[in-house]
């Protein structure tokens, strides 16, 4: 994985084999097409059709890379855990 050091360049980190069967994509956009099928877009493009309901825009899902599903949501709420990128505060 690519991360940030508290420095904010960017640093490598070895992931097991297992953690990299996934990918986490940040939710941009929910919406219903045309046809009523529900739909999430990713901040990297990735369409994902019939999202669980609870998913949010700004939330984190959890996308496996050899199906391209998603399984897992972290919502983005007050007090969630997370890491700032961008910013004034970095």
């Amino acid at each position: 994985r690519l991360l940030y050091d508290t420095k904010g360049r960017f640093v490598l980190h070895r992931i097991q084999k297992e953690e990299a069967e996934y990918k986490l994509c940040r939710i941009q956009k929910v919406y219903v097409t045309a046809k009523k099928v529900p739909v999430a877009v990713t901040h990297d493009g990735r369409t994902l059709r019939y999202p669980d309901p609870d998913v949010k825009v700004n939330d984190t899902v959890k996308v496996s890379i050899a199906t391209g599903k998603m399984s897992d949501i972290f919502s983005f709420e007050m007090g969630a855990m997370v890491m700032v990128t961008k910013g004034h505060n970095t």
